[in-house]
C-alpha cells in the first residue's frame, strides 16, 4: 500500500525509519544536523532488518562502511565539503568495490576485487560511503531479480512481485528507503524497468557518460551505469558525481552537468507518444493499465505546455539483430570469470554458448549496423524533441515468474513484459524512467522519456517538470519487510 493508505501515526513512524533524500542528506551532513556515522549506521540497520524478507543486498559492508563514515565525519569537522561527503549509497554487484567479490548474481566463491572500478572511485572521491552491493539476476540477463545464489529479491510495494531487473536489488533498496539512492546498470532496460516497477526515477545515460572501467565498454556498448532515486534532483546529483571517463574508455561523450537542468524550463517541446512495440520474435501486448499510466504522463505534459503527438520511431524488422550478438557475447565474456560455471543456471550456460557462436561475423555485423540504425531511428528527432513510451508492457510479474522454465519460455516472458526499453541500448542514447502511477492492485508502473545523443539535460528538465505536478516522490510503500 502507499503512504496515502496509512494512518497518520503509522506514516510518521515509518517515514522516520527510511532514508531521507540524497540532497537532503548532503545538506544535513554539511550543516551538522546529523553525522555520517549516524546516517550510515541507520542505513545498515535498515538493510540488516530487511534482508530476510526484502533481500536487496548481496554484500553488506558494515564494518568498513562505518569506518569510512567516521573518517567522513572527521573531514566534515575539519571544514571539508564534497558533493556526497558522508552520504551512504549502494552499488550493484556488477561493479568492483575493492576488497569485495563481484559475483554479478552468480553462485560460487568469487575473489575480492583488487581495486575500485572507475565509477566507484569517483563516488568515493566525492565522499560517498558505499554501504553494500545489491542483488542482480545472473549476469543481468533477466528483468526479474532472483537466482540460486541468493533467492528472490522482492518488491517493496508487494512482496509477492518482483522489483524488476536486473538492477532489482538497487531499486528495492531505494524504494524501501534503505538508502537514498543507488547505482545500477542498464543493458536492455535494467535501470528503467525496476525503476518503473518500484516508483522511482531511473536514468539510463548516454553510452560512456559513466565509465564502465575496468571494462573499456560493457556488453559491447549495450550496458551503461546510471542512478536510481526517488526524485529527479537526487538522481541528477548522483549521475553528475559518478559521471566521467577513464582514459581507457572506448566512449567519451562531451561532459554535461544535469543537476543544472532540474527546475529549468525547457520551453514548449514537441513530443512523440510511441505505444507501438518494437519488433519481437514472440507476441506481445501493452497492458491496459500501463497504457493508462502512459496516457496520464502524456496529459500532464500537455498541461505543462508541450505538444504531444502519437508517432513512432522507425525501428525496422532487423533492429533486433543489433542487440542479440552483443548481449550473448557479453554473457560469454562474463562466464569466463565465473569460478565454477557448473553452478550457474542452465539458461546462463545456454546463452553463453550462443554468445560463443555469435561473437565472430554476427557480432561484427551488429556493431557495423549501428550507424545505420541511428540514422533510421534518429529521423524521429527531425520532427520531435523527445519520445514518450511505456517503460514496460505489463506491471511487475510475480517473483517466481521465470523459475524453473526453459530458455525459450523465459525469452517469451521477457519479451511479453519488457519489449520497450532495449532499442535505446543498441543506439547508446539516454532515457529516463518516470513513475506513471499505479495499477488497481497498487503496483507501480512507469513511462520513459527517450532522447537523442547527449540529451540527458533535456530529459532531466522534463522529468523534473513532471515531478513538480505529479509528486510521485510523496508515494511510499507501506512497510512489510
Amino acid at each position: 500500500m502507499s503512504t496515502g493508505q496509512l494512518g497518520s501515526e503509522q506514516r510518521r513512524e515509518e517515514e522516520g525509519d527510511r532514508a531521507p533524500g540524497l540532497v537532503e542528506q548532503v545538506n544535513a551532513l554539511a550543516s551538522g544536523a546529523t553525522t555520517s556515522v549516524a546516517a550510515t549506521r541507520a542505513a545498515l540497520d535498515r538493510i540488516d532488518a530487511s534482508q530476510p524478507t526484502l533481500n536487496a543486498f548481496k554484500v553488506v559492508r558494515r564494518t568498513k562502511a562505518l569506518a569510512e563514515a567516521a573518517e567522513a565525519d572527521r573531514r566534515i569537522a575539519g571544514g571539508e565539503r564534497l558533493p556526497l561527503l558522508g552520504v551512504p549509497i549502494a552499488v550493484k554487484d556488477d561493479v568492483d568495490v575493492a576488497g569485495e567479490p563481484t559475483a554479478f548474481g552468480c553462485p560460487g566463491d568469487f575473489p575480492p576485487a583488487a581495486r575500485d572500478s572507475e565509477m566507484v572511485r569517483r563516488l568515493r572521491a566525492a565522499g560517498a560511503v558505499v554501504v553494500g552491493k545489491t542483488n542482480s539476476p545472473e549476469l543481468g540477463q533477466w528483468p526479474l531479480t532472483g537466482g540460486p545464489a541468493f533467492g528472490h529479491t522482492r518488491n517493496p510495494w508487494n512482496g509477492d512481485h518482483t522489483p524488476g531487473g536486473s538492477s532489482g536489488g538497487a531499486a528495492a533498496a531505494v524504494s524501501a528507503g534503505l538508502v537514498a539512492a543507488a547505482i545500477g546498470s542498464d543493458g536492455a532496460g535494467s535501470i528503467r524497468i525496476p525503476a518503473a516497477w518500484t516508483n522511482l526515477v531511473g536514468i539510463k545515460p548516454q553510452r560512456g557518460r559513466i565509465s564502465t572501467w575496468p571494462a573499456a565498454e560493457a556488453f559491447y556498448g549495450l550496458t551503461v551505469n546510471g542512478p536510481l532515486a526517488r526524485t529527479v534532483a537526487d538522481a541528477a546529483l548522483l549521475l553528475d558525481v559518478a559521471a566521467g571517463p577513464h582514459e581507457g574508455d572506448l566512449h567519451t561523450p562531451p561532459p554535461v552537468t544535469v543537476s543544472d537542468a532540474v527546475g529549468r524550463d525547457p520551453g514548449p517541446l514537441r513530443i512523440a507518444l510511441s505505444l507501438r512495440i518494437p519488433f519481437t520474435a514472440t507476441p506481445t501486448t501493452l497492458h491496459p493499465e500501463v497504457r493508462r499510466g502512459v496516457a496520464r504522463i502524456a496529459e500532464a505534459l500537455r498541461r505543462l505546455g508541450h505538444r504531444v503527438v502519437v508517432d513512432d520511431p522507425d525501428y525496422g524488422i532487423m533492429f533486433g539483430l543489433g542487440f542479440l550478438p552483443r548481449s550473448m557475447a557479453g554473457i560469454d565474456d562474463w562466464m569466463r570469470k565465473v569460478p565454477d560455471p557448473s553452478l550457474v543456471d542452465p539458461r546462463t550456460k545456454s546463452n553463453a554458448r550462443t554468445g560463443r557462436l555469435l561473437r565472430g561475423a554476427p557480432l561484427r555485423a551488429a556493431r557495423a549496423a549501428e550507424p545505420r540504425m541511428r540514422r533510421r531511428v534518429g529521423a524521429i528527432f527531425d520532427k520531435y524533441d523527445l519520445v514518450l513510451a511505456p517503460t514496460t508492457a505489463t506491471p511487475p510479474p510475480r517473483v517466481e515468474g521465470i523459475d524453473g522454465i526453459s530458455s525459450w519460455a523465459t525469452d517469451k516472458v521477457i519479451t511479453a513484459v519488457c519489449p520497450y526499453a532495449w532499442p535505446w541500448n543498441v543506439l547508446g542514447w539516454p532515457s529516463v524512467n518516470v513513475p506513471a502511477g499505479f495499477t488497481s492492485g497498487n503496483l507501480p508502473i512507469g513511462a520513459q522519456l527517450m532522447g537523442h545523443d547527449n540529451a540527458e539535460s533535456l530529459l532531466v528538465s522534463v522529468a523534473a517538470q513532471l515531478e513538480s505536478v505529479l509528486r510521485w516522490d510523496l508515494e511510499r510503500p507501506g512497510k512489510w519487510w
